[in-house]
C-alpha cells in the first residue's frame, strides 16, 4: 500500500486501530522493497568489486613479471654469471665431444658395412662367372640360368647397400663440419667471460680505497640541515634491507 492510500483510508473516517494495521502493512512493503533494493546494489557491487579485484591481479602479475629480474638473487656460485657461463661452455664441450664419438662408431660402422659388401661382391661375381659358363654348356637346364639371374640381381642389391653406406659417411662428416659451431660459440662465451673479467676487476681498481672498510668511522646518520630527519633511513633499516636482500 502506497503513502496516497494510506492518506485516502484516513480521509475515509478509519479509526486507529484500522489505520495502525494499515500502516504497519506500507512499512512492511517499504521495507521489502528497501530490502529488495539493497540486495540488487549489493550483487552489482560486489561484481563491481569483482572486477575490479581481477584488473589489479592481472595488473600485479604484469609487473610481476616485468620486475622479475629485481631484486638480483643473492651472489651464490648458482646465480654467479661467469660460473655459469663456465659451466655452459664446459657442459657443451663434454656433450659435442660425446657426438664426436657417436658419428666416429657409426662411420667405422660403415666402413666395416662397406668391406663386407664388397667381399659379397667378390663372391657374387664368382657365382656370375660360374653360372654363365654353365648357362652355355648346358643351355637347356633352366637352373643354372635362374641362378644366373639371381645372382645378378644380388649384386644390383648389394650395391645399393655399398652405396647407402658410403652416402651415410659422407652425411656423418657432414655432420662432424656442422658440430664446429660449438667450438666458435665457446669461443664467443669465453670472449664474453673475459671481458666481464676485465670489467670487473677494473670496476674494484676504480672504488679501491686506502683504508680498510673496518677501520673506517661509522657514518652519521642525521647531520646538520636535515629538514626532516623522519625520513632519513637509519641503519638498522639498512640492515634490515640488506637482509631481505639476501634471502631473496
Amino acid at each position: 500500500m502506497t503513502q496516497e492510500e494510506l492518506d485516502a483510508l484516513m480521509a475515509g473516517g478509519l479509526d486507529d486501530e484500522e489505520i495502525g494495521l494499515e500502516s504497519e502493512e506500507v512499512v512492511e512493503e517499504m521495507v521489502d522493497d528497501t530490502t529488495e533494493e539493497v540486495k540488487e546494489e549489493s550483487v552489482e557491487a560486489g561484481e563491481i568489486a569483482e572486477g575490479k579485484i581481477k584488473e589489479l591481479k592481472e595488473t600485479h602479475e604484469y609487473r610481476a613479471s616485468a620486475d622479475m629480474a629485481w631484486p638480483p638473487p643473492p651472489p651464490t656460485d648458482d646465480h654467479k654469471m661467469v660460473y655459469q657461463l663456465d659451466d655452459v661452455t664446459k657442459d657443451s664441450e663434454a656433450k659435442a665431444g660425446e657426438v664426436f664419438d657417436k658419428l666416429e662408431a657409426i662411420n667405422e660402422f660403415m666402413i666395416t658395412a662397406e668391406e663386407s659388401a664388397g667381399e659379397v661382391i667378390t663372391l657374387i661375381d664368382s657365382n656370375i662367372e660360374l653360372f654363365s659358363t654353365l648357362c652355355e654348356k648346358f643351355p637347356n637346364v633352366q637352373d643354372f640360368c635362374k641362378a644366373l639371374e639371381d645372382n645378378k640381381n644380388m649384386k644390383i642389391k648389394v650395391e645399393g647397400l655399398i652405396q647407402g653406406a658410403q652416402d651415410t659417411q659422407d652425411e656423418v662428416m657432414m655432420t662432424m663440419d656442422v658440430m664446429q659451431y660449438q667450438d666458435i660459440h665457446r669461443q664467443k662465451i669465453e670472449r664474453v667471460i673475459n671481458v666481464m673479467r676485465a670489467l670487473s676487476s677494473y670496476m674494484s681498481s676504480l672504488f679501491e680505497g686506502k683504508i680498510d672498510d673496518s677501520k673506517r668511522v661509522g657514518s652519521a646518520v642525521h647531520i646538520e640541515g636535515d629538514a626532516d630527519t623522519d625520513d632519513v633511513v637509519s641503519n638498522d633499516d639498512i640492515e634490515e634491507l640488506i637482509a631481505n636482500l639476501g634471502k631473496s
